[in-house]
């Protein structure tokens, strides 16, 4: 009897809605998926972090690759510090919709303080129109409460937090999963060599060195990431042999 009661005391407690399995959210490829347990976890905060100052462009466009794939209707907050602004720029329209987002969807916060941008983040974590929150930071540790507050927030609400970061640290932290990325160079469709091609006119799909250097849930891992556009989607990258180019200005040479 007491047991049977403590099983309904159980069923109370638990929010509707809520499943025994934690949500995740699939990026679509099932070599990360399956090293994610799964996906991305849902309700909780992860970090992105460039190789390097010059690849936050990267690190951000698979961050916003992420937004994408879990942002659906709602909206997607950004908030930044003003010297993140300043330095690195605000998203560009054009190049969010390269990733599928509206710009008209997205809500950016400019803050003067570090523990103003943790605390904007945690508001918006509890807004039920929010989908998505990125947070932009540059060097230096994060508070640990603050970081435990967000986690928290993310966790009770079902949002995804990212901070987004301009190199990686090794500070401690509540996050799930912890990236490295870095640009890597992509492939026009029909050409057998990388990068542009020599007019300048074409360019391919922008691809990603992901290296995921922290996971609760399962191993680490490095992958080749594509970013598919029309279809909104990562694919993992094909492999790819360079190819030597033909010598220039060499001599023709009969063959005896």
């Amino acid at each position: 009897m007491l047991d049977m009661l403590r099983q309904q005391l159980i069923r109370l407690q638990k929010p509707a809605g809520i499943a025994d399995a934690p949500a995740v959210l699939p990026l679509g490829v099932p070599a990360v998926d399956d090293v994610l347990g799964g996906g991305l976890l849902s309700g909780a905060l992860h970090e992105i972090a460039a190789t390097s100052e010059a690849h936050l462009p990267a690190a951000t466009g698979f961050t916003l690759g992420l937004a994408a794939l879990a942002t659906g209707n709602k909206n997607f907050v950004w908030i930044a510090e003003d010297m993140a602004l300043t330095e690195n720029g605000a998203p560009y329209g054009a190049g969010l919709d390269v990733f599928g987002l509206s710009p008209e969807r997205l809500v950016i916060v400019a803050v003067a303080h570090r523990h103003e941008l943790m605390a904007a983040m945690e508001e918006a974590l509890r807004c039920r129109a929010v989908g998505v929150v990125i947070g932009e930071v540059r060097n230096g540790t994060l508070d640990a409460v603050a970081v435990r507050r967000l986690s928290l927030a993310a966790s009770d609400s079902g949002t995804l937090a990212f901070f987004l970061r301009t190199q990686p640290t090794h500070d401690a932290s509540t996050a799930v999963t912890r990236w490295v990325v870095g640009a890597s160079p992509s492939v026009i469709p029909g050409h057998a060599r990388q990068s542009a091609s020599p007019n300048g006119s074409e360019f391919g799909a922008p691809r990603f060195a992901v290296h995921l250097t922290r996971n609760r849930r399962g191993p680490s891992a490095s992958w080749i990431l594509e970013w598919r556009n029309p279809d909104d989607r990562f694919v993992l990258a094909a492999p790819h042999e360079p190819v030597a180019a033909p010598l220039r200005h060499r001599p023709h040479q009969k063959v005896a």
